[in-house]
């Protein structure tokens, strides 16, 4: 449409307001990000499909290197600490599944090895967890432009395309992991979840974009209250697209399932004495029909 236009509805929830929301905003969709810098200049860019945004630009002055002189060495030191504090401020790491640090000769390596040593000193956990989504690659400047040349090699498009799959694939893995030799903390179903939930009992939930589809309002709606709850009990929510192999194969077991934080055997248990419950009442049916039965043959004799 190329222009602003204004959409209404009665009742809005929170799946449909954060896609708004990121459909509005590259640094809510972006699942790719990149830092491609030269001694003394850096840019940090998101990129959504053929969208690449600059959100960063660094710029440092850096001393040449002189003998007996430390400027140079401070002013590098100064350099990747801007480099790591952009990278902190503009990468929402819950989103971006690949960073890639591009650069002519050592200063892409010196820069992660920088990072990750003080991140190491500081016990940074946001860089140390986050640390196998960094790839280093050759690019001929820091400047913007040199990002296509990087995005164009088929090397890095490999690696770009597996990273960005990965973390879905292995959250699944350890799902169906923890069935065979955890059950009592894997679960799916609305059912088993809802009461997962209901204890806060959720470590991460998981669960496709076609259930937020359906025509019954009160089935999205039912949905989306179970996503808010798991958020606000502490809960991490993982939102797979149906269109991918991981959200097929999660649609497969009902298109929901959780993690826990702890066993609950007793969701299983719970199952079983419904099971039984119903069991002995259809008994009690076909008794009672019985019964009548047999006074009508008794009646008609």
């Amino acid at each position: 449409m190329n222009r602003d236009f204004t959409l209404a509805k009665n009742c809005w929830d929170v799946m449909s307001l954060e896609r708004i929301e990121m459909a509005c905003d590259i640094a809510k969709q972006a699942e790719l990000a990149a830092v491609v810098m030269q001694v003394g200049l850096a840019h940090l860019c998101l990129i959504k499909g053929d969208m690449t945004v600059i959100r960063a630009k660094i710029e440092t002055s850096v001393p040449k290197k002189r003998p007996g002189s430390s400027a140079h060495a401070k002013g590098t030191e100064k350099f990747y600490e801007n480099i790591v504090r952009s990278i902190r401020q503009h990468i929402d790491f819950k989103l971006v599944k690949c960073v890639l640090l591009a650069s002519p000769g050592f200063v892409k390596d010196d820069f992660f090895k920088f990072m990750v040593e003080q991140a190491v000193r500081q016990d940074d956990k946001l860089i140390l967890e986050n640390k196998p989504k960094f790839v280093l690659c050759h690019s001929s400047s820091g400047h913007k432009h040199a990002l296509d040349e990087v995005l164009n090699d088929p090397a890095i498009q490999s690696q770009v395309a597996d990273t960005k799959a990965v973390e879905d694939v292995k959250c699944l893995e350890r799902f169906f992991n923890m069935l065979h030799i955890d059950q009592d903390r894997a679960y799916y179903g609305y059912k088993h979840v809802l009461r997962a939930n209901a204890n806060m009992a959720i470590e991460t939930l998981m669960i496709t974009d076609a259930l937020f589809r359906s025509q019954d309002i009160a089935t999205r709606r039912k949905y989306v209250d179970l996503v808010e709850s798991v958020r606000d009990n502490g809960g991490t929510v993982r939102l797979f697209s149906s269109l991918h192999v991981s959200g097929e194969k999660l649609g497969q077991v009902s298109g929901i399932a959780a993690i826990l934080r702890f066993p609950m055997p007793e969701i299983d248990d719970e199952d079983q004495d419904e099971e039984e419950s119903d069991s002995e009442e259809e008994d009690e049916k076909e008794d009672e029909s019985g019964v009548g039965d047999l006074s009508v043959e008794a009646l008609s004799m």
